[in-house]
């Protein structure tokens, strides 16, 4: 696919409440014409950022995957979005990518907010997920991780980053800062998701937008409402950006060479 078009969903998320949440985000996606390749939502779409998630997370086979799974197939796109799971009697913040053919990649987040507490109650993830779809190189980030570039660093190994969040209002500008760094250190393209409105202890602005290679806004939602950003993914503009400045290129033969002497030891 020499291009993708993806559709980011800056919206407001009822409190503990995933029937009503994947009904208005079924209602939002339906909206959209047929021709979405991906629909992005926000840090735990169907409940809030619960930081304390006992009897409000969902079970590893809920109903809210289950909708995913039906809506992606359905509208033939992918649909991706952190959901708070238990799983074995731990809790993660769990980013879904759900294909149209049903398949389901996830990454449990990584960088827990501790200053909110999440750490106290939630499993962080040891792996980094980069997703494979048409033709396109996704890597699964979930808010807070934003502030860990050694985490995200581009090993020649994806083409975007999508970064979903639940990101205070006090600290939206860092938030759109960082979206831009990590696309200008990365060479890629970043998605950057994050919700509007107020929960039980904070307040949301959004700052939801598609940054290009260069660090250009291609789309953003008005800071405070409701709304979607349409970007479009570039693959051959991506390619050509990256052989003039071939810097990941070389990321990528270090890491390789690493790998290598790595196995040889």
């Amino acid at each position: 696919m020499k291009s993708m078009k993806v559709i980011l969903l800056q919206t407001d998320i009822c409190w503990a409440d995933p029937a009503a949440n994947v009904a208005y985000m079924d209602k939002l996606i339906s909206a959209h014409a047929q021709g979405t390749d991906l629909f992005v939502l926000p840090e735990m779409f169907s409940t809030g950022f619960c930081t304390s998630p006992e009897g409000i997370a969902e079970s590893s086979d809920s109903a809210t995957l289950r909708w995913m799974k039906q809506k992606a197939a359905e509208r033939n796109c992918a649909i991706a979005g952190s959901v708070s799971v238990e799983e074995n009697g731990k809790f993660y913040n769990r980013f879904y990518f759900v294909h149209p053919d049903g398949n389901v990649q996830w990454y449990n987040k990584k960088h827990l907010f501790t200053y909110g507490g999440e750490d106290k109650h939630y499993t962080a993830g040891q792996e980094r997920v980069v997703v494979n779809f048409r033709g396109v190189r996704f890597l699964l980030e979930v808010c807070y991780d934003l502030r860990f570039p050694v985490w995200s660093r581009n090993r020649g190994d994806y083409d975007a980053a999508i970064y979903v969040a639940s990101w205070p209002s006090p600290r939206v500008e860092a938030w759109k800062a960082l979206l831009r760094a990590r696309a200008i250190e990365n060479q890629c393209y970043v998605l950057g998701v994050n919700r509007v409105g107020k929960d039980p202890y904070c307040e949301y602005s959004g700052g939801t937008a598609g940054i290009d290679p260069y660090g250009r806004t291609l789309s953003a939602c008005a800071d405070g409402e409701e709304g979607f950003a349409e970007v479009v993914i570039d693959m051959e503009e991506l390619q050509a950006f990256r052989k003039k400045l071939p810097g990941i290129e070389r990321c990528r033969l270090f890491y390789t060479e690493l790998i290598s002497i790595l196995y040889e030891k």
